[in-house]
C-alpha cells in the first residue's frame, strides 16, 4: 500500500495532495505566509494526521515538492518544476488536454503537451501582475472585497468596464477613479476578468492551441473568470473538481513515478 506525497509550496497557498495506489486520498492547503520552510512542515504533518490510522512520515515512500518555495521544503527527496507537476497532474485527470492554462498568484503559463502527457512547448506571461491572479487581490483591496466573492460578483454585471492599462500600478488607480466616479463594483469586477481574459486569450495565441484545452491554478477557482475566458475564446475549458490542486498531484504523480527531470 504505497504512498506518496506532493508539495505545491506557493507564493500565497501551499498545497499538498497524498496518492495511495495511485488514487489521491488527502488534500490540505494553507496559507505559505514568509517561512516556506515552516508551512512545508506543517502542511507535511497536517496531511498525514488527516490520512489517520497511526500514519508517519516513515509511511511515505517518496515526496516532491515544486513550487515558488520548494527548495525551502528540504526534506523532500527532489524538486521538481511547476510546469512539469502541471502537466503531470493535468494529463492524469484529463488525458486528452493539450493545452493548459496555468493562472497562479504571481503569473500565468500555458503549456502545450503532446499525446503522452510530456511537455513540448510553454509561455508565461510578462512579469506584471495584470496577467496574474495578483491583479485581482489588489482590485479587491482597493474595493475591500474578499477574493472569494469576486466571482460570483462580477456575474451580476451589467456593463463591464474596459480597462485601458496594461500595468498593475495604473490599473489600481484606474480601479480607485471608476469607484470614485460611482461605477457599480460588479462592473469593476466583470472588466477586471475581461482584461485578464484578454492577456491570457493572447497568451494562448501565441503559443499556438490545440484542443482540448484546461485550466488550473487558484485562479480557475474563481467562476467569473473562467465564464470571461470561454466567451473570449469560445469554447468551454476542461476544468477540474480541484483546480488549486493540480500541481501538488502532479508532485506526488512523480514521486510516485520514480521520474526525475533533472532537479535536485
Amino acid at each position: 500500500m504505497a504512498m506518496y506525497l506532493g508539495l505545491d509550496i506557493g507564493s500565497g497557498t501551499s498545497k499538498g495532495v497524498i496518492i495511495k495506489d495511485g488514487v489521491p486520498i488527502a488534500y490540505h492547503i494553507l496559507p505559505s505566509g514568509v517561512d516556506y520552510r515552516a508551512v512545508s512542515l506543517q502542511l507535511r504533518d497536517e496531511i498525514l494526521a488527516m490520512v489517520g490510522g497511526s500514519v508517519t512520515v516513515a509511511d511515505i515512500n517518496d515526496t516532491v515538492a515544486t513550487g515558488h518555495g520548494a527548495t525551502s521544503a528540504d526534506f523532500c527527496q527532489r524538486r521538481e518544476s511547476d510546469i512539469i507537476c502541471c502537466t503531470r497532474g493535468i494529463f492524469n485527470l484529463f488525458p486528452s488536454a493539450r493545452t493548459v492554462i496555468d493562472i497562479q498568484r504571481t503569473y500565468t503559463q500555458v503549456i502545450r503537451l503532446n499525446a503522452q502527457g510530456m511537455v513540448e512547448n510553454f509561455l508565461i506571461n510578462e512579469k506584471c501582475a495584470t496577467g496574474s491572479g495578483c491583479f485581482l487581490d489588489i482590485v479587491c483591496h482597493v474595493l475591500r472585497i474578499d477574493l472569494k466573492d469576486v466571482g460570483p460578483l462580477s456575474l451580476e454585471a451589467r456593463n463591464p468596464v474596459s480597462f485601458t492599462t496594461g500595468c498593475a500600478v495604473f490599473g489600481e488607480s484606474e480601479a480607485i477613479s471608476r469607484v470614485s466616479e460611482g461605477t457599480p463594483v460588479n462592473d469593476i469586477l466583470a472588466g477586471v476578468h475581461l482584461s485578464l481574459a484578454n492577456k491570457i486569450s493572447s497568451l494562448v495565441d501565441r503559443l499556438g492551441l490545440i484542443m482540448d484545452c484546461a485550466i488550473c491554478g487558484g485562479g480557475a477557482l474563481n467562476v467569473g473568470l473562467i465564464k470571461a475566458i470561454e466567451e473570449k475564446m469560445g469554447f468551454k475549458l476542461l476544468l477540474p473538481e480541484k483546480p488549486q490542486f493540480v500541481n501538488a498531484l502532479g508532485a506526488a504523480i512523480l514521486a510516485a513515478s520514480g521520474e526525475r527531470n533533472g532537479n535536485s
